[in-house]
């Protein structure tokens, strides 16, 4: 018999068990839902049919009450909708958890991208002293944001984590009272998060996930590739934004993120005390037990009777634990070793901080402040006056000589001293925490070097001297990656940061946005943009002896830059840089890439393998040729011009405005941060932020920031007869490929028969034209590149898993743009606006559903 598919699998191990345990779900009799599990799949059934025969939301939900609520008043019709939006949101979870028993039966765990594959692929090829030492240079960060693309409470995530666990043991008990719990939890929050409930919802991730998967790949490594030499630096490590990125976030304050970075570090000591004490059930012999107690105690105190102080340091632990190991090696042959050396792996890698708090703030934000510390240092030095009417290079060398001292508290501005203040407490935190706490200040929206140098200069004037802070500047749009390498050859051959630089090792970070890029510069543009910058910065890094990393920005979907992130990797050429692989993950990427110990080493591991195969087993393939880096250069620059003229239409604010859920964001609760970057009434495109953005497009099915632009990029080249080309290029690079097959994905997770009826709008009818026009010569031109007769051809397991999650939202989309319908016309005067508040509520609630369901995009 031969083994059974991906798409096989998939079918029996998911969509068969979805079937069963939702029938289960939909008949659970549960107090004041009456009869909503039975009529919720006919009007699923009328969803389907209806956009099939081209009907509107409107005139389904229409047809609907005529067959089915026959007597009911509108009150009545409106409560159904939102107990159908409640089930929906529920059954997302039931398909979550299901997707996640069934990870180890789809994915081979063991296969290509596995660290077994990566080894033993090396020991065929004859490289594996190349690969150790490739290892002990390389390190994997995964940076956890907690930037509103899903926001479970931690009640749900608790669910689905024992609801996983019940459906691998299939026991169906279980189930039915997990299913009943789910069905009477509440999933929305009446109030905004602080960013102190977004870390607490991210560290359980960290507790209950990253700490063993993480710890068990550490192990791993060590013990089958260094074997009896020790790792010079871990090979995973782990950041953290909530708390500590204040850009466009005035509720991150001080004690926020002095309050974040207790949680982080009573979180990883709790995680060893547990470990402590499983090791104490097994370390039982003379002249252990008692240390392992001692080991016991301290940890105890310092998580439960605690107010702040620790009663053993890093350091003391690593000592005893050490200690521990030579007295078992030595006396008691070696009982439980692994065990031991599994403890001190972790101790390594998660250290007293679990996770580095990193404190990011805008540039545009620091401008204002270091104008209020300049102001103030006119009053008594009279060397910087004028300052700011100097051009930057006169600029850089008064920062040269500033030999002030300032503190947060003589300043009366909330801003200034704020960010001031942040500074402060990353030094407070490195003193708690250990350096590895808090050592990264992330520049959003870097246009210059004075951006960086500034900052630099506020180190110094608060006191704090060659600070062991890496300072980040990212670069996000278009223009600003075109000038990032100028920007860098400017602070590397500045006296002050060469110097600042020294002290960090000759290594300098480096971020690259993908969600603001894809906003400003659409799909092939940003991607195309950040790869040749990536160029530009290695080679200018080189000619400067310093050691370049790159921190990547990406979100989830395509569409936020993201996809399959593995590939993107192992793509990467020579001539970038490959010391570390950094990338944020947030939102469903979390959940659904390492929601679980099975994803999460998988993920982990794909990380690590991508960069082994970029440096180690491809390090010698050969780069774009000069004809296809030609094709690249012109199709991005074709593709943003298309995708600027569209941005530049009249209608395409108004259409975001007023046909989409821009305006229902910032009423979801799911994130602290503003959704816009001002607090203007207008919408302006400048201050509006990625997530809504993408979030607005993903919800009317329209993944615009996912495939606008490329459809006529490679239009433009059918037409001049030079198709060869960019099919050579699709076949040639795996650069290129993965671009298309991630866009594959944004018109996949696309669906225009919800928003069909836009087209006969006597205002933006033409719009919607525009963008159905482009979505349909893309996925003609991305069918005949690829040579597939469907999209996504190559990945059927992941086709069948949108299709099936989008056939779960359909009805709560169909509700949404039911809604809005009733809302314009209540605003035009159509209708009465007695109910305006009502269905605004409901667009509001439907957004939860379809953001949570979007998980597998990444």
């Amino acid at each position: 018999m031969y083994p059974s598919t991906r798409i096989e699998r998939f079918n029996e191990e998911v969509q068969l068990k979805y079937q069963l345990f939702n029938s289960i779900f939909m008949t659970l009799p549960f107090r004041a839902i009456d009869n909503t599990g039975v009529l919720l799949p006919l009007f699923s059934e009328l969803c389907d049919e209806g956009f099939k025969n081209n009907k509107s939301p409107e005139q389904i939900f229409d047809e609907f009450s005529d067959k089915y609520l026959q007597d009911t008043t509108e009150e009545e019709r409106i409560g159904l909708m939102f107990r159908f939006i409640q089930y929906v949101e529920r059954q997302v979870v039931l398909f979550d958890a299901i997707e996640d028993a069934a990870f180890t039966s789809i994915h081979n765990l063991e296969g290509s991208g596995s660290l077994k594959y990566s080894r033993e692929n090396a020991e065929n090829l004859g490289v594996k002293d190349e690969v150790r030492s490739f290892l002990s240079d390389f390190q994997v960060r995964a940076v956890l944001t907690a930037h509103p693309t899903q926001f479970y409470p931690g009640s749900v995530l608790g669910i689905i984590a024992d609801l996983t666990v019940a459906i691998k043991k299939n026991n169906l008990a279980d189930i039915k009272v997990l299913l009943a719990q789910l069905g009477k939890t509440p999933f929305i929050k009446k109030e905004k998060p602080t960013p102190f409930d977004e870390a607490v919802s991210l560290v359980w991730y960290l507790e209950n996930v990253f700490y063993k998967a993480a710890g068990d790949i550490s192990s791993y490594v060590q013990d089958s590739i260094f074997k009896e030499e020790d790792l010079k630096q871990p090979i995973l490590a782990f950041g953290f934004w909530p708390g500590g990125d204040r850009d466009g976030n005035p509720f991150v304050t001080t004690e926020i993120t002095l309050k974040v970075a207790d949680r982080l570090r009573t979180s990883i000591l709790k995680c060893y005390y547990r470990d402590i004490r499983d090791l104490k059930r097994k370390l039982t012999f003379n002249g252990v037990e008692d240390k392992v107690t001692a080991i016991e105690l301290k940890l105890y105190r310092s998580v439960f009777y605690s107010e702040g102080e620790i009663y053993l340091t890093q350091q003391e632990l690593l000592a005893s634990l050490t200690e521990i190991k030579n007295i078992v090696v030595e006396q008691h042959q070696s009982l439980y070793e692994d065990d031991i050396d599994g403890l001190i792996n972790k101790v390594n890698l998660f250290g007293f901080h679990f996770a580095t708090l990193d404190i990011r703030q805008n540039s545009k934000i620091h401008d204002a402040v270091f104008s209020d510390v300049i102001k103030y240092l006119e009053k008594e030095d009279k060397f910087v006056s004028g300052y700011a009417d100097l051009d930057e290079t006169a600029k850089i060398k008064v920062l040269g000589a500033l030999k002030s001292n300032i503190k947060p508290d003589s300043f009366t501005n909330e801003e200034t001293r704020s960010t001031l203040e942040s500074i402060v407490t990353m030094k407070t935190i490195q003193h708690n925490n250990g350096e590895s706490g808090s050592n990264r200040y992330i520049i959003s929206n870097n246009e210059s070097a004075l951006n960086v140098l500034e900052l630099l200069s506020l180190f110094r004037l608060l006191g704090w001297e060659d600070a062991p802070v890496d300072i980040v500047p990212l670069f996000e749009t278009v223009e600003d990656l075109e000038d990032a390498h100028t920007i860098m050859k400017l602070l590397y051959e500045n006296e002050i940061y060469a110097k600042h630089l020294k002290n960090r090792g000759n290594k300098q970070t480096i971020m690259l946005g993908f969600s603001d890029g894809t906003k400003d510069g659409g799909y092939l543009m940003a991607n195309w943009s950040i790869y040749k910058a990536k160029e530009n910065l290695t080679q200018m890094a080189c000619n400067h002896d310093v050691k370049v990393v790159f921190f990547d920005g990406r979100g989830g979907p395509p569409a936020r830059g993201g996809g399959k992130t593995h590939k993107f990797y192992a793509s990467q050429g020579a001539t970038i840089e490959n010391h570390e692989i950094q990338v944020t993950i947030q939102g469903q990427t979390i959940s659904s890439n390492f929601g679980t110990l099975d994803t999460c080493r998988f993920n982990l591991e794909n990380l690590l393998s991508a960069g082994i195969t970029n440096g180690v087993f491809n390090k010698d393939k050969k780069q774009f040729t000069t004809e296809q880096y030609e094709v690249l250069d012109n199709m991005a620059r074709l593709s943003f011009e298309e995708y600027t003229a569209f941005k530049q239409h009249p209608k395409f604010l108004p259409y975001l405005s007023e046909m989409s859920t821009l305006n229902y964001y910032a009423k979801t609760n799911i994130g602290s941060r503003p959704s816009k970057r001002s607090k203007s009434k207008d919408l302006d495109f400048s201050d509006l932020r990625a997530i809504p953005f993408v979030g607005s497009w993903s919800q009317l099915k329209q993944n615009v920031p996912g495939f606008y632009g490329l459809g006529y990029a490679l239009g433009v080249y059918e037409k001049n007869g030079e198709w060869d080309k960019v099919k050579s290029l699709y076949d040639q690079s795996l650069f290129f490929r993965t671009l298309m097959e991630n866009s594959m994905m944004s018109l996949s997770k696309s669906f225009f028969p919800l928003t069909a009826y836009m087209k006969d709008d006597p205002e933006f009818g033409a719009f919607w034209d525009i963008i159905h026009n482009e979505f349909l010569e893309t996925k003609r031109l991305l069918l005949k590149i690829s040579g597939y007769e469907e999209l996504m051809e190559n990945y059927p397991d992941g086709k069948a898993s949108i299709k099936l999650r989008e056939l779960i939202v359909l009805p709560l989309l169909t509700i949404q743009q039911y809604a809005l319908n009733r809302i314009r016309q209540m605003k035009n005067g159509d209708i009465s606006a007695d109910q305006l508040e009502v269905y605004e509520k409901i667009v509001t609630r439907s957004l939860f559903g379809n953001i949570n369901a979007s998980r597998n995009s990444a």
